[in-house]
C-alpha cells in the first residue's frame, strides 16, 4: 500500500487503478478476500508485562540481593527472627513496588474504542451497514453528519462535508473536505481530500474510498509510535539507582573486609558471618523506598487539590527539574471558546460590547449573525460550529438578553425561506428571510469573496454605492485582523424577490454591512503563568495544529513569543536536518501545523540537550509525544481517553497555570525527599562506623541484624515522613531547574552526612563502652538505645 502522502495527490482515475476499485463499491466476495489478506480494521496491541513479572523484577536491585544473602546467612546460622524480618521486609517492598509501577496500558484499547462500531458502505451496489472492523481498503464508505470516520479514505463526492480532526491534527475548528487534489505537498491537516479514522463528521455528507484500515491508518501509525516509545526513568530514579549501585558495591567490599579481619583475628566463622550480615543490614536503608513512595503520594494529594492529578508517583519529583514545557494552544493557553473580539462597521473598528441594538445598522449585523446561522446555545453550552455559536454569544452580549429577546424568538418571528449552505468553493453561506416585510438574502463569508459581489455599503446615514476607498479600508482592516491571528467573516445582505428559491446566481449585488473578527482568546492567567515559568528558568514552547499566524499571534499576547524568537511549521521542520534543528531549537517558541512525528522529534531534541521536558496534549495525535516526554500532561476536560492513558499527569481544569503550581509542588517534593534521605543515611552511616570500629578493635558485635532492621524500619520511618511533609516554599520558584544529571550525593550532601554520622557514631560508641563495663549484652542494649535517640536528636 502506498503512503497516504502519495494517495491524496493522485487523480481519481489513478486512485481507482491503484486501489483496484471504483466508485460503486466492492462485491461481498472481493471484500472477504481483502479482509482475509489485510486483516480486521482494528488497532493491534503491544504485549504487556504481567504483574508477576513486575513483582519478580523488584528483586533485581543490588541492595535487595544483598539483603537476601543476609537472610540466607541468618537462616543457616539458626537466627530465625532475623531471617523472618528480612524476608518480610523484602516481600513488602516488592509488593509496594508492584502496586506502584504496574499500571494498565490502556492507550491502545482507547484507540480501538474510538473507532466507530458500525459503518455504512456500498457492497454489491447496495447501501449496507457493517461492523467497522470489517471495513476494508477499496470499500466506498458513506458518511453523514454525526458519524465517526471508520477508516482513512479519499473523498470521492463531497456535499458540504466538514470534519473535526482535532483529536488527530490539533486544529480546533472543523475542516472543509472536497474531492479536489491539493496543489503541491500538504501535511495531514491540509489534505482536504482525505478523511481519517477516528475523526468526527460535523456537517454535510460524502462518499469515501477507503485507502487504509487498522494499523495502516494514521491512528494506527500513532499506535505504532506509542509501542516503539520507551518510557524514561525520572531523574530521581536515575539518582537512586546510581546511589544504590554504588552503595551496594561499597557494602559488599566493606562486609568482605570486615569478614576477613574477623577471620584473621581467629573469630568463629559463623560469628564473623553474622558480623558481616549486621554490617550489611546497617548500611542498607530498608525504609528508603517506602519513604520516597509515601512522600511522593502526599505530594500527589496536594497536586490533586490544585487540579493536577498525578497518575504516576515517580513523575512527581520530575516536575522539579522540568526546564521546557511544550504546551498545546487550544484550551490550555487559550479558553477553547471562539469569541468575537472586534467588529468593523460604519467605517470604524469597535468592541463587540459597543454594538447597540437601537441602531438600525447594528441590528442588521445582528440579524445576519443570528439568522444566517445553524448553531444554538443550550444554557452555557454551544451546539454546532464554534464559529457560528460565538456569533450568537456576541448577539446576546449586545443587549438581546436584557431586552427579553433570545435568538430563538427572532428565528421564530422570521422563518427561513431558503438557504445555500456554506461550502469551500463559494466560501460563504446564504439564507433567505422576510425582514420588515421585505424579502432579503443574508450572507456571511470570506471578505474577499463578499466584496467581489458587493455593490453598496450600509452606513449610519443609510445605503450608498461602495467606493474604491471603502474597499481599500475594508481589505486593510481584514489584513490587520488576520495578522493578529483572528478569523474574519464579512456580513452582507440584498433585497430580492418573494420566491421560496435561492440559487448561487442570486449571490451578487450585495450591500456590505461589516466584519466580525473571532479568535480563541488566551486564558487570563496564562500570561502570568508564562512569566512565572520564565522566572523559574523554564522555557515555554507552543506546539499546535493551528495555523502559524494564529499561533504566533496568541504566543505574542501571552509572552511566549518574543523578539528574536522563531516560529516553525511542521513542513519546515520536516525539511530540517537534525543538525539544523539543534542549531535553532533554543530560539523556536512556536511550532504550527505539526504532525505526531514532529512532536516526538521536538521532545527528543530537547532531551538530547539534557533538558527535562513536559508535554501537554489532548488529542490522539498527542499520545506518542506524551509518552515520550519526561512528563506527559493530558487535559481532563477536553482530552481524549488515549491522551489521558498515555500521560503521567492530568489537568482537571485544562489550565496552563496549573502546570506551574505542579512544578512548585514537584520541587518541594524533591527537596523533602532529599532531606529525608539525608536523615536516613546519616543514621546508617553512624551504624556502619560503629560496626566497623568494633570489628577492627575486636570488640563484641554491637548490634544484631534484627536490631538494625527495627531502627531502620520503625524508629527512622516516622521522623523521615515528617521531614518529607514540610510545607511548600514559594521561593523555590525563584531557583533554576535542578540539573537532572546531578545525583543525590552532592558535595554539601556528603559533608553533612559525614558530620552527622560522626556525631551519632561517637555518641553510640560512648554508650557501648559504658555498657561494656558490665557485659556484652548491656553494651549492645545501650548502643541500641543511644543510636536510636541520637538519630532523632541530631536532626532537631
Amino acid at each position: 500500500m502506498k503512503d497516504n502522502k502519495e494517495l491524496y495527490r493522485m487523480s481519481k482515475e489513478e486512485l481507482f487503478m491503484y486501489m483496484k476499485a471504483d466508485g460503486n463499491g466492492l462485491t461481498t466476495d472481493a471484500a472477504s478476500e481483502i479482509l482475509e489478506e489485510k486483516g480486521h480494521n482494528v488497532i493491534s496491541e503491544s504485549k504487556k508485562k504481567s504483574a508477576l513479572a513486575v513483582f519478580f523484577g523488584q528483586f533485581k536491585d543490588m541492595l535487595v540481593i544483598i539483603l537476601i544473602m543476609a537472610a540466607v546467612i541468618s537462616m543457616f546460622s539458626g537466627n530465625a527472627e532475623s531471617t523472618a524480618v528480612i524476608f518480610a521486609v523484602i516481600i513488602m517492598n516488592a509488593v509496594l513496588g508492584t502496586i506502584q509501577y504496574v499500571k494498565a496500558e490502556k492507550s491502545l484499547e482507547s484507540l480501538k474504542a474510538m473507532s466507530a462500531p458500525h459503518a455504512r458502505v456500498l457492497r454489491d451496489g447496495r447501501k449496507i451497514e457493517i461492523p467497522a472492523e470489517n471495513v476494508v481498503p477499496g470499500d466506498v464508505l458513506l458518511l453523514d453528519a454525526g458519524d465517526m470516520v471508520a477508516a482513512d479514505g479519499r473523498v470521492l463526492c463531497s456535499y458540504s462535508l466538514q470534519v473535526n480532526e482535532s483529536s488527530l491534527t490539533g486544529e480546533s475548528t472543523s475542516v472543509d473536505k472536497t474531492d479536489r487534489v491539493p496543489e503541491g505537498e500538504a501535511g495531514i491537516a491540509d489534505r482536504t481530500n482525505m478523511v481519517y479514522s477516528g475523526s468526527l463528521v460535523t456537517y454535510g455528507r460524502a462518499e469515501i474510498l477507503v485507502t487504509a484500515t487498522g494499523m495502516e491508518t494514521e491512528m494506527g501509525k500513532i499506535a505504532g509510535l506509542m509501542n516503539a516509545t520507551k518510557e524514561k526513568k525520572t531523574p530521581l530514579q536515575v539518582s537512586l539507582d546510581d546511589f544504590s549501585r554504588k552503595l551496594a558495591i561499597a557494602i559488599m567490599i566493606i562486609s568482605a573486609i570486615v569478614f576477613g579481619i574477623r577471620i584473621y583475628q581467629r573469630q568463629p566463622l559463623l560469628e564473623s558471618l553474622m558480623f558481616a550480615v549486621a554490617l550489611a543490614v546497617a548500611a542498607i536503608p530498608e525504609a528508603l523506598g517506602s519513604i520516597v513512595t509515601i512522600v511522593q503520594a502526599m505530594g500527589t494529594q496536594k497536586m490533586a487539590a490544585d487540579n493536577a492529578v498525578m497518575k504516576e508517583l515517580k513523575a512527581v519529583e520530575s516536575l522539579g527539574c522540568v526546564s521546557v514545557i511544550c504546551s498545546d494552544k487550544t484550551g490550555t493557553l487559550t479558553q477553547n471558546r471562539m469569541t468575537v473580539e472586534n467588529v468593523y462597521i460604519d467605517g470604524a473598528c469597535i468592541n463587540p460590547d459597543e454594538i447597540d441594538i437601537k441602531k438600525q445598522l447594528h441590528r442588521y449585523l445582528l440579524y445576519i449573525a443570528i439568522l444566517n446561522n445553524d448553531s444554538s446555545i443550550d444554557g452555557e453550552k454551544g451546539i454546532g460550529d464554534p464559529t457560528e455559536y460565538c456569533l450568537l454569544t456576541m448577539a446576546r452580549n449586545a443587549g438581546l438578553s436584557n431586552a427579553g429577546i433570545s435568538e430563538e424568538n427572532i428565528r421564530q418571528l422570521m422563518p427561513r425561506m431558503a438557504e445555500l449552505p456554506f461550502d469551500s468553493d463559494r466560501k460563504m453561506m446564504s439564507t433567505k428571510y422576510m425582514i420588515h416585510n421585505i424579502p432579503m438574502i443574508l450572507t456571511k463569508g470570506a471578505t474577499d469573496i463578499i466584496l467581489e459581489r458587493t455593490e453598496n455599503i450600509a452606513v449610519s446615514d443609510g445605503v450608498r454605492p461602495i467606493t474604491p476607498d471603502d474597499r481599500k479600508k475594508i481589505y486593510r482592516q481584514n489584513e490587520i485582523f488576520s495578522e493578529q491571528g483572528q478569523r474574519v467573516l464579512a456580513f452582507a445582505y440584498k433585497e430580492t424577490d418573494n420566491s421560496q428559491r435561492l440559487e448561487p446566481d442570486d449571490e451578487s449585488g450585495y450591500t456590505f454591512v461589516g466584519l466580525a473578527a473571532m479568535t480563541d482568546p488566551p486564558r487570563e492567567e496564562s500570561e502570568n503563568a508564562v512569566m512565572e515559568a520564565k522566572s523559574a528558568g523554564i522555557k515555554t514552547v507552543m506546539i499546535t495544529g493551528d495555523h502559524k499566524v494564529t499561533a504566533k499571534a496568541i504566543a505574542e499576547r501571552i509572552g511566549i513569543f518574543e523578539d528574536g524568537d522563531i516560529a516553525v511549521t511542521g513542513q519546515e521542520l520536516d525539511r530540517m536536518t537534525d543538525e539544523e534543528l539543534d542549531g535553532i531549537i533554543e530560539n523556536v517558541s512556536v511550532y504550527a501545523r505539526v504532525s505526531p512525528e514532529n512532536k516526538i522529534r521536538i521532545v527528543e531534541h530537547w532531551q538530547k540537550k539534557g533538558r527535562i521536558v513536559a508535554m501537554t496534549g489532548d488529542g490522539v495525535n498527542d499520545a506518542p509525544a506524551l509518552k515520550k516526554a519526561d512528563i506527559g500532561i493530558a487535559m481532563g476536560i477536553t482530552g481524549t481517553e488515549v491522551s489521558k492513558d498515555a500521560a503521567s499527569m492530568i489537568l482537571t481544569d485544562d489550565n496552563f497555570a496549573t502546570i506551574i503550581k505542579a512544578v512548585l509542588n514537584g520541587r518541594n517534593v524533591f527537596r523533602n525527599i532529599k532531606n529525608a534521605i539525608q536523615f536516613l543515611l546519616s543514621g546508617n552511616m553512624a551504624a556502619i562506623m560503629v560496626v566497623l570500629y568494633c570489628s577492627v578493635a575486636a570488640l563484641p558485635t554491637p548490634f544484631e541484624p534484627v536490631h538494625l532492621l527495627f531502627i531502620n524500619l520503625l524508629t527512622d520511618s516516622l521522623p523521615a515522613l515528617a521531614i518529607g511533609m514540610e510545607p511548600v516554599d514559594k521561593s523555590l520558584m525563584k531557583q533554576r531547574p535542578r540539573n537532572p544529571k546531578e545525583g543525590i550525593i552532592t558535595r554539601d550532601f556528603a559533608l553533612n552526612l559525614l558530620l552527622y554520622g560522626v556525631m551519632i557514631a561517637v555518641s553510640t560508641l560512648t554508650g557501648f563502652y559504658t555498657g561494656l563495663s558490665v557485659n556484652a549484652a548491656t553494651a549492645s542494649t545501650m548502643a541500641f538505645a543511644v543510636l536510636t535517640l541520637a538519630r532523632l536528636f541530631s536532626w532537631i
